[in-house]
């Protein structure tokens, strides 16, 4: 099938993206890996030991960035819909965080204990109906939060994805209530043109 013009636009500009060349250098899966790894540089998320869960996983950068600062005494939960690859120091559960069978298999994970951090880079895919896009996005980032809620240790961070748009300042208002703090970021490697910006909310008070 040929290209239409705006994907062969996409294209271009990811092949010539100065992170994808980097990401292809360095061995990430994706070149979200400098997301995650600016966001740890500035807020200190990630430590050796930690229990982390990385929502939406697929397929793998953040999980990537994420089983490396861990390291050997530490591990990383990821879950997603898609498959993803095996990766150090990181355990993988397929399939839909909000079904009951997956939510057992992740409390089942934990052996009583709680996450240590809760990460998410989940986007939805795409309708070209920006009102749809922005309600689905802000839809994940409710569903994320109610795994927080849920799985969270007291004083931990969670750190997700949000698209600027309708609804996105009442999440806000509502991530406010459950943390001490709340950070906006643009990661570098986060498109300038993309409404696309970064939560880090600390100190989770439930």
């Amino acid at each position: 099938m040929a290209r239409t013009k705006s994907s062969a636009s996409w294209l271009s500009r990811h092949l010539s993206d100065p992170f994808v060349k980097q990401a292809q250098r360095d061995g990430y899966r994706s070149r979200s890996a400098y997301k995650l790894i600016e966001l740890n540089e500035k807020d200190r998320l990630i430590r050796p030991g930690m229990r982390i869960m990385d929502l939406g996983s697929a397929p793998g950068g953040w999980s990537q960035v994420a089983g490396k600062l861990v390291g050997a005494k530490g591990r990383v939960l990821a879950t997603d819909i898609l498959p993803m690859a095996e990766l150090k120091n990181v355990d993988f559960i397929q399939g839909d965080f909000t079904d009951d069978a997956i939510v057992q298999r992740v409390l089942d994970w934990l052996h009583g204990t709680q996450f240590d951090l809760i990460i998410s880079d989940i986007a939805p895919n795409i309708s070209g109906i920006e009102s749809a896009d922005q309600g689905k996005s802000i839809w994940f980032l409710e569903l994320a939060l109610d795994t927080v809620r849920k799985t969270l240790k007291p004083g931990a961070s969670f750190a997700a994805k949000m698209f600027q748009g309708s609804g996105s300042d009442e999440y806000l208002k509502e991530l406010r209530t459950h943390f001490e703090k709340v950070l906006i970021r643009k990661p570098a490697a986060s498109r300038k043109k993309s409404r696309e910006v970064y939560l880090v909310a600390k100190s989770f008070k439930d």
